[in-house]
């Protein structure tokens, strides 16, 4: 390993970022550590466009670690909608009430106390102790891994706890000598595997010779960039079926929250029967007494059966997870009059306060289709 290019390899990412780093992007120069730990945590699994819109509203909403710590978690559920992952979610609203209650409102700088606090890990308190208070703490996120393996030619699978261990070792190692440099270091490191160090186009391989790192770059000089790092075959994602159940009444909506571990956790949705492996896309017809068994426990289920008229089979809805493929077959069931539930998972929510209520994507997009989420007709 070169010493010299460790030495000068912060400075010759600073002078890049100066020159092509990306700029104007509303996190960038704060130093609030709330903003930039809700910044960090939103960017993670999410694209930096979707970021752009959404990240600005979440801050308007909920300005400071003390309006968030306040906030009833339905409340921030609804405003994450549309961004996935929705456990980032349930752990901001988690840390944001361990910061003002262990912290009195005020996030550590120590990057090994931030580390304990809900939803943060190594790199994400690395990340908030450089930007907010000029930390030498390393970061180590895709990217970064990224560009150390290419670099360094560090070989074998990223979740080897030995390969692991390398590259931490490289982000301590490279890191500048000056706190001071610690905030443009970190952000250029973020900026450089985004966009030139990128996963399938990098700017070595587009004929331009301009990378900062063309000479030193062992992936590069041996013409084996794209195979670093080394890429693990994941398994074809299992593909399930679950049929759920639109159940209104009048202009009201059955919503049941579901439980905090399960996927979409804590957010509110139709009742659903048990996911089923996907064996056929043929799914074979069921009754409305056997489907509300399935989806809602028996008491309520044999209330709604005896009130219910016809229910209409719906769309069928594929949505993605990154390890996994869901196909929802909705059915439709309209109500005369709502049944009442002393649950307090189950509710009927009124269509024009469906904004109020963190929903699964797929869902909120059903919704808007049949025109409930931007109100109905009262009299229907």
């Amino acid at each position: 390993m070169s010493k010299t290019l460790i030495k000068h390899f912060s400075k010759t990412l600073i002078t890049w970022h100066q020159q092509s780093g990306r700029s104007g992007l509303p996190w960038q120069d704060n130093r609030d550590p709330y903003a930039v730990w809700v910044s960090e945590i939103m960017l993670q699994q999410t694209q930096v466009a979707t970021v752009l819109e959404r990240y600005p509203r979440f801050m308007k909403r909920f300005p400071t670690v003390k309006k968030l710590a306040a906030a009833d978690i339905d409340e921030v559920l609804a405003e994450w909608a549309g961004l996935g992952y929705y456990s980032r979610a349930r752990n901001l609203h988690a840390c944001a009430q361990q910061v003002v209650n262990e912290f009195s409102g005020k996030f550590p700088s120590d990057p090994l106390l931030l580390e304990q606090l809900k939803g943060i890990g190594r790199s994400t308190a690395g990340a908030i102790a450089a930007f907010a208070f000029h930390g030498r703490a390393p970061i180590l996120d895709a990217n970064v891994k990224r560009i150390f393996a290419r670099i360094f030619a560090v070989e074998g699978a990223l979740q080897d706890k030995a390969v692991n261990d390398r590259l931490w070792q490289l982000a301590k190692d490279l890191l500048p000598t000056e706190p001071k440099h610690m905030p443009v270091y970190t952000q250029a490191l973020m900026d450089f595997g985004a966009t030139w160090c990128a996963s399938r186009k990098p700017v070595c391989l587009t004929g331009e010779k301009k990378c900062p790192y063309l000479k030193d770059c062992q992936a590069n000089l041996s013409d084996l960039v794209l195979s670093f790092p080394q890429k693990v075959v994941k398994a074809k994602s299992p593909e399930f079926n679950c049929d759920m159940i639109l159940i209104r009444s009048g202009n009201s909506i059955l919503l049941q929250k579901r439980p905090s571990k399960a996927i979409w956790g804590g957010l509110w949705s139709l009742p659903e029967a048990p996911w089923e492996p996907r064996l056929s896309a043929k799914q074979a017809d069921v009754t409305v007494k056997d489907l509300l068994a399935l989806a809602l426990p028996n008491e309520k289920s044999a209330a709604l059966s005896k009130a219910s008229q016809k229910m209409i089979r719906g769309e069928q809805i594929k949505h993605v997870f990154t390890h996994r493929r869901l196909w929802m077959q909705i059915w439709e069931l309209n109500l005369s009059k709502p049944n009442e539930f002393s649950s307090t998972d189950l509710k009927w929510v009124p269509l024009r306060q469906l904004g109020k209520y963190g929903l699964p994507q797929p869902i909120r997009v059903l919704l808007q289709k049949l025109s409930l989420a931007r109100g109905g007709d009262p009299k229907n």
